[in-house]
Formats: structure tokens, C-alpha cells, sequence
């Protein structure tokens, strides 16, 4: 596959602006706390008008639009990619999001209106080593493993295992991606021995490991709460389908 498939342009002399990223860098070769994202053009409508999946289309905004030497976009993790999709919604159409939501009480339809240019950063509990990792005792079994975060591109080749497991079969999504976090088990890297540890691993232990895995990723706070008309409060999220940006269209 072409390497350049990967990574961003590198035309520094289209109109850009200069972001933050949420994760700060600190899980990128580069480390770069900020980095230059392109605005929208008239071409980029065929991208976001084009039948491809969500992630496909993500993808491609991506490659198109973040204008740095070597910076592959397939480790980005989901946080700076919201980051960027944000700023690339804001500066072509408006921070105006709308949803189409249900009185809890009445279960009449309503729509509201919130601005994402007001999604703050959710600081994560724990901080990495200096190359990104996190180290953890599982309680039950009393191992200590190193793991990741998973970046965009290997969550998508986890979701494509799922998608081409054969019908009526469970596929392993959950072992198969404490696979892809574990990097070591007490030291000791041999994959074929983290695949086997993790087929047997205790409940407990996963549940302890994946709670403690999220609490050292960086997030968006892309939780709201919104007032219905009989005065009932609904919970929403900010989400990142095929619809963040079509509805424009």
C-alpha cells in the first residue's frame, strides 16, 4: 500500500489554522501539542457528500486536511480526531448543532441547539511513560501489564474482525482488543503468551483493566443536558456519525 495513503498533506501554503490537541501529543513519534488543520473547500463537498462509510470518509478529511510532515493520521487517537472534526465543522458551517429529541414526559418530538465550540477537554486520571504506555496490577491474578491506547486505525481493523465474523458466531471483540492494549505481561512481550492469558483472564480482571484504560485516555466532554419543553431533563451526546456533517447538504 502507498506509504502516503497514511499521512496528512503537506502543502503548508493553503489557508490553515493551528489546533490543540486534547491528547497534547504525548502518544505521537512527533509529540507535537498542536498541529495545522486546512478549512474546508467547495472540494472537499465531494468527500462529504460521497456514499463511503463513516470512518471512510473520516479518513479521507483527515488525510486532506491536517498539513504535517510525517504525521500518520491511522494513530491518531479518537479525541484529537473529534478535535479536528470540530474545528472543521465550526469554521465551514457553524457551531450550531441540533438534535431532534423526545419529552420524556409528554413523548412529544422537540429540537434544541447546542454550540460545539464549547466542548472542553476531559484531563485523564493517570499520564503515560514517555512512550505513551500505562502500567497496571491486575487485583485478581496479581500480573502486572503494560498497555496503549488504541489509535483510530487499529480500532478500525478490530471493527472489521467483528464485521467479517462469520454469521451466527460470536466474534471475540472484547479479547481481541485486550490483545491490542496488552503490550506486556510481568515484562514479558511474546504476544502468543498475552493472547493465552487474555482467553483466561479473570471477569474482574478485565473489567478492572478496561475501567483503568479509559480513565488514562484523554476525552471531549461530549456529554449535555437539555431542558425539554414539560421541563424534564434529557441527557444527549455530541455524536460523530455520517450525519455530523451531511445535514448541511
Amino acid at each position: 500500500m502507498d506509504e502516503s495513503a497514511h499521512y496528512g498533506q503537506m502543502d503548508f501554503n493553503l489557508p490553515h489554522d493551528v489546533i490543540k490537541l486534547p491528547s497534547k501529543g504525548i502518544f505521537y513519534k512527533p509529540k507535537k501539542e498542536s498541529i495545522k488543520v486546512g478549512f474546508l473547500t467547495a472540494n472537499d463537498e465531494n468527500i462529504l457528500m460521497s456514499q463511503n462509510n463513516r470512518d471512510g470518509i473520516v479518513k479521507t478529511l483527515l488525510r486532506q486536511k491536517i498539513y504535517e510532515p510525517g504525521f500518520n493520521v491511522d494513530q491518531m487517537l479518537d479525541c484529537d480526531v473529534q478535535a479536528v472534526l470540530i474545528f472543521l465543522r465550526n469554521t465551514a458551517f457553524g457551531p450550531e448543532y441540533e438534535f431532534n429529541l423526545t419529552d420524556p414526559r409528554t413523548m412529544k418530538n422537540f429540537e434544541s441547539t447546542l454550540l460545539i465550540d464549547e466542548v472542553d477537554y476531559i484531563d485523564p486520571k493517570y499520564s503515560p511513560d514517555e512512550n505513551g504506555h500505562f502500567e497496571f496490577l491486575l487485583p485478581k491474578s496479581n500480573t502486572n501489564v503494560k498497555v496503549k491506547l488504541l489509535s483510530i486505525g487499529e480500532q478500525q481493523d478490530l471493527d472489521r474482525i467483528a464485521d467479517n465474523y462469520p454469521p451466527g458466531m460470536v466474534a471475540p471483540v472484547v479479547t481481541k482488543k485486550l490483545e491490542a492494549q496488552i503490550l506486556e505481561l510481568n515484562g514479558n512481550p511474546d504476544k502468543g503468551k498475552i493472547a493465552k492469558f487474555v482467553s483466561q483472564m479473570p471477569i474482574s480482571d478485565s473489567k478492572e483493566l478496561r475501567k483503568f484504560i479509559s480513565e488514562c485516555e484523554p476525552k471531549l466532554d461530549l456529554d449535555r443536558k437539555i431542558m425539554a419543553p414539560s421541563g424534564e431533563m434529557v441527557n444527549v451526546k455530541i455524536a460523530f456519525g455520517v450525519e455530523f456533517f451531511r445535514p448541511f447538504f
